[in-house]
C-alpha cells in the first residue's frame, strides 16, 4: 500500500489519465462550433459516467465509505471549478482569446494543475496526519473562502492583486497582431498560461481543504480532484454560455465550503457521516441552480 491504494492502483489510474488527456487532445473540439458543442457536451457526460463508475468501483473493492467519500470530493472539485471556470470565462474575454487559443491555455492548465494538487494534497495530508491542530487552521481558511463568496457580487470582473498584474502582462504581449487578427507576439499566450495557473492555486487553497474535509486518503482526495480536473476544458465550452444563468451559484458554494469548514472544526465533538454530506451537497447545488433559474435578476436602478 502507497498512499492509500495498491502500486497497481496508482499506475492504473494514471494510465487512464494518460489515455483520456490523448483522447480530449487528439480527437475533441475539432470541426464546426456546432461539432465542436456537440463533442464538449459528450466528452463532459461521458467523464461524469467515468467518475460515477470509479466510485462504484471503489465502493466494491474498497468498501461504501470509499466510494462516499470520493463521490463527496468529486461534487465539491467540481462545483467549486464552475466558479473557477466563471474566472477564466471573463478573463478570456477580456483578453479577445478565439476558440483554440482558450484550448491550449486550458490544455496546459489541466495538465499544470494536475501537478500542483498533487503537491498540495501530499502536503495537507501529511500536515493533518502530524499535526492535528492544522485541521483548525483548515476549516477558518475555508470559512473565510465561504464569507469571500457570499460577499462576491454577481457579475464583478475585477481582478485582485497579482491577477490584475497578469492580465496587464497578457495584454501588453498580445497587442502585436496581424492583418487577420492572428497573435504574433507567443509571451502573451504564456502570460495567460501563468494567470491559468495562477488562479487555479488560488482556488486550490480553497478546494483541497474542502475534500480533505470529507476524506483523509491521499487516494480519495486525489482521485476526486483530477477526474474533476480533467473535465475542466469540455465542461468550461459547456457552460461559457450558461455561466451567467448561474448568477447564484456562487451562494450555494459559500454554503457548501461554511458546512464542510464546520464539519472540520467540530470533527471532535461531532462526527457527520458522509452519506449527510453528500446529501448536503447534493441539495445545496439543486436549490441554487434552480433560484439562479426561478428568481428574476434584479435590475440596476
Amino acid at each position: 500500500m502507497i498512499a492509500g491504494a495498491s502500486i497497481s492502483y496508482w499506475i492504473a489510474f494514471h494510465v487512464l489519465v494518460a489515455v483520456l488527456l490523448v483522447v480530449d487532445l487528439a480527437f475533441l473540439h475539432r470541426g464546426k462550433h456546432s461539432t465542436r458543442l456537440r463533442n464538449a457536451w459528450a466528452w463532459t457526460i461521458f467523464l461524469a459516467t467515468l467518475a460515477c463508475g470509479f466510485a462504484l468501483f471503489l465502493s466494491k473493492t474498497q468498501g461504501r465509505e470509499p466510494g462516499l467519500e470520493f463521490f463527496s470530493g468529486y461534487l465539491i472539485e467540481g462545483s467549486l471549478s464552475v466558479d473557477n471556470l466563471f474566472v477564466f470565462l471573463l478573463m478570456f474575454r477580456s483578453l479577445r482569446l478565439d476558440a483554440e487559443e482558450q484550448r491550449r491555455v486550458l490544455l496546459w492548465g489541466v495538465l499544470g494543475a494536475i501537478v500542483m494538487r498533487a503537491a498540495f494534497i501530499a502536503v495537507g495530508v501529511s500536515l493533518l496526519n502530524r499535526f492535528a491542530w492544522v485541521e483548525y487552521i483548515f476549516g477558518a481558511f475555508l470559512l473565510v473562502a465561504a464569507i469571500r463568496l457570499l460577499r462576491h457580487k454577481s457579475g464583478d470582473e475585477s481582478t485582485p492583486g497579482m491577477m490584475s498584474w497578469l492580465q496587464r502582462c497578457c495584454l501588453r504581449g498580445m497587442e502585436d497582431r496581424g492583418e487577420h487578427g492572428v497573435r504574433l507576439a507567443m509571451p502573451g499566450l504564456l502570460f495567460v498560461i501563468l494567470a491559468v495557473e495562477a488562479t487555479d492555486l488560488i482556488f486550490a487553497l480553497d478546494s483541497i481543504p474542502a475534500v480533505l474535509a470529507i476524506s483523509r486518503d491521499p487516494f480519495i482526495v486525489y482521485t476526486s480532484n483530477i477526474f474533476a480536473i480533467l473535465g475542466l476544458r469540455s465542461l468550461y465550452f459547456v457552460l461559457a454560455g450558461l455561466l451567467d444563468k448561474l448568477r447564484l451559484l456562487h451562494y450555494g458554494l459559500a454554503v457548501i465550503l461554511a458546512f464542510v469548514a464546520l464539519k472540520m472544526l467540530l470533527v471532535h465533538w461531532i462526527e457527520v457521516p458522509v452519506t449527510v454530506s453528500l446529501a448536503v451537497i447534493l441539495t445545496t447545488l439543486a436549490i441554487f441552480a434552480a433560484a439562479s433559474k426561478l428568481i428574476p435578476e434584479k435590475k440596476a436602478s
